[in-house]
C-alpha cells in the first residue's frame, strides 16, 4: 500500500511539472495545480487515517529523528508557498495592468519554489516509509 501512495505522489509531481511548464494553456495549469494543492492538503488526513502514528512516532521513538522533522518542516514550507502561491495568482486573475508584470515573476518563482520543495517532501516521505515486515 506504501508502494501505491509514492507512485500516486509521482504521478501527480509529473502532472504538476507538466502544468508548470504549460501555464499558457490556463484551462489545464490552474485546475491541474489546485487539483495537486488539494492533493497535498489531503494527503495527511489519508496518512493519519490509514497508519497507526501511536506505534511508529511513540513507541517505536521516531518522534525525536531528524528525518521525521525535516518532512514536517518541508510539509509545512510547502504548505506556506501554496498560501502565497494562491495569493499572487489571485492578483494575476483580478488585476490585469502595471502590477501584472510583477505578480507574474513572483508567481514563478514561487512555483519553482514549490516544484522543489513539493520534490523533497516526496523524497522524504518515501525514505520515512517503513516496510511493512518491520511493523
Amino acid at each position: 500500500m506504501q508502494e501505491v501512495t509514492i507512485i500516486v505522489a509521482l504521478g501527480s509531481y509529473v502532472l504538476m511539472l507538466a502544468a508548470f511548464y504549460l501555464h499558457r494553456l490556463r484551462a489545464f495549469h490552474g485546475p491541474v495545480m489546485l487539483s495537486v494543492i488539494l492533493f497535498d492538503i489531503g494527503m495527511p488526513i489519508y496518512l493519519v487515517m490509514n497508519r497507526d502514528w501511536n506505534k511508529r512516532l511513540i513507541e517505536q521513538g521516531d518522534i525525536m529523528s531528524f528525518g521525521i522533522w525535516m518532512h514536517f518542516g518541508l510539509i509545512i514550507t510547502l504548505y506556506v508557498l501554496y498560501a502565497v502561491q494562491i495569493q499572487t495568482a489571485l492578483v494575476l486573475r483580478r488585476s490585469p495592468g502595471e502590477d501584472t508584470d510583477r505578480a507574474r515573476k513572483d508567481h514563478r518563482a514561487q512555483g519553482k519554489g514549490i516544484l522543489l520543495a513539493r520534490g523533497l517532501v516526496i523524497l522524504t516521505g518515501a525514505m520515512l516509509v517503513e516496510s511493512p515486515e518491520l511493523e
